[in-house]
């Protein structure tokens, strides 16, 4: 390996101490380091983490950690000064002043005393910030290093910041001051499929309809600890009359979304689709949206369930589907990127011949309200550096908002690596009826049900909007 001379790190022996000598090291600090100082120490005081909680205490804003100074010390003390084979013995801290995201620290330590018996010294530590202020201060006791040491230094991890929860709940933020509409939750006989239902309700998204044989939600809430005594109730036998009696309640206006509950997705399609007054002569398709760790934005994923082999007019539709949802969420121009195997168009890989086709449509107004590009090998549609290097000129590459997937095999596969393997939270919605549904993998959890939920009622208000919808809404509230 190959290292420049800058990439070396060197001590300061006992024997080259001197009293008053000194080193410096200086850091600014960023939301990020607050965040990874409380995953590291698990020290999640909200005065370091809340907002809405810190501007109302005595520092009126949220402050660094304590030790989050202190480890500034223990990192010069460490690394610089005296260095490798420094032995930490003692230390003490004088918290003087609060440190605020954007403070520029300078930290010094001193060498005060030093004891020739036992290779012991005593360092003077002082942390400064951009006006010269003291905010942290105190002596610190180590055991020096007698020999010399010369080493390429260590780089430190990587650390990647993901916060779920801060995502979850701008997602959640993007309801706020939606009214509550009804909602048919289909055959809710496990627990995550009830707990999804009734944490929806309790964020206001939904006023849930569990339809389902009694005696299994019954048996699944017991055996949750859920209570669904103030829930509304319809019993049916079985999935499949459930799915149905789900449908003729959209149809007639009695409840705006569906849900998925314990039962396979195919049951709940069918029934939407025999139902001519949920059809809207455009495709019903799947979309995936996912907060994914090493994105900076949302990335929705279509058609990754529904639609196995889709024709070229399909994929109009799925792409136009995907539009749709983007503008919902407040993303008028959306940029979508048609994947496939690569980024050239092949005439032995029909994927890429359909996504010129795509890309053609949307050029002639056939497919409106986005930036449209493929064909874009998964690599260079989110990254930048890929397509740098492959010479791709693109709006879309490397900031895409949606991946459309040739096929469910390959966008079943991406869904899934992206949940399992990077870590993102996935909800998702199938549009292209009169009502959306709110559809997740029975095997998800009860917060991706709620994340879901969200996007089915930004979609059920925008339904609102239409006049045949609205008009089979007044009459639903009156036969209600």
């Amino acid at each position: 390996m190959n290292l420049d001379i800058t990439d070396w790190i060197e001590n300061h022996t006992y024997g080259e101490l001197a009293i008053g000598q000194s080193a410096q090291m200086v850091r600014t600090l960023t939301l990020q380091d607050i965040q990874a100082f409380a995953a590291v120490s698990g020290d999640t005081n909200p005065a370091h983490l809340d907002p809405d909680y810190a501007n109302d205490t005595l520092f009126h804003g949220v402050i660094a950690h304590g030790m989050w100074g202190g480890a500034l010390i223990s990192a010069l003390l460490g690394t610089e000064f005296p260095g490798p084979g420094t032995i930490y013995l003692q230390q003490d801290l004088h918290f003087t002043r609060p440190v605020r995201i954007g403070d520029t620290l300078t930290v010094t330590a001193s060498v005060a005393s030093k004891d020739d018996a036992r290779q012991r010294v005593e360092l003077d530590c002082q942390v400064v910030n951009q006006r010269g202020e003291s905010v942290l201060h105190g002596v610190a006791k180590v055991m020096a290093p007698t020999e010399k040491i010369r080493r390429p230094r260590i780089h430190a991890p990587h650390i990647q910041l993901f916060d779920p929860e801060a995502r979850f709940h701008d997602l959640l933020s993007r309801a706020a001051g939606l009214e509550a509409v009804r909602c048919a939750v289909v055959h809710p006989c496990d627990a995550e499929s009830l707990q999804g239902a009734l944490d929806a309700a309790r964020h206001g998204l939904i006023i849930p309809v569990l339809i389902g044989p009694a005696d299994k939600i019954d048996t699944a809430a017991q055996a949750a600890g859920l209570d669904i005594s103030a829930v509304e109730r319809i019993h049916v036998e079985h999935s499949h009359a459930a799915a149905d009696k789900a449908a003729e309640l959209a149809v007639q206006g009695q409840v705006e979304i569906l849900m998925k509950g314990s039962l396979h997705s195919d049951e709940l399609l069918r029934a939407i689709v025999t139902q001519a007054g949920l059809r809207t002569g455009r495709r019903m398709s799947h979309i995936f949206r996912f907060d994914v760790p090493s994105y900076p934005k949302p990335l929705m994923v279509t058609d990754a369930a529904l639609n196995i082999a889709p024709t070229l007019n399909e994929k109009a539709d799925i792409v136009r589907n995907a539009i749709d949802l983007a503008h919902m969420m407040g993303n008028p121009q959306p940029k979508v990127a048609i994947l496939a195997a690569v980024e050239t168009v092949n005439p032995d890989m029909p994927s890429t011949l359909e996504a010129a086709a795509l890309c053609k449509m949307a050029h002639r107004g056939q497919i409106n309200g986005a930036i449209i590009d493929g064909p874009l090998a998964f690599d260079n549609a989110i990254s930048h550096h890929a397509a740098q290097i492959k010479h791709i000129e693109s709006p879309v590459a490397g900031d895409a908002d949606i991946l459309m997937v040739p096929d469910i095999e390959s966008g079943n596969m991406l869904a899934k690596q992206l949940e399992y393997l990077a870590g993102a939270t996935a909800s998702g919605i199938v549009l292209g009826a009169r009502v959306p549904v709110a559809l997740t993998s029975r095997a998800d959890s009860a917060k991706a049900r709620v994340a879901s939920a969200v996007l089915a009622l930004i979609a059920a208000h925008h339904w609102r909007q239409d006049p045949i919808r609205a008009a089979q809404l007044r009459q639903g509230a009156s036969q209600a």
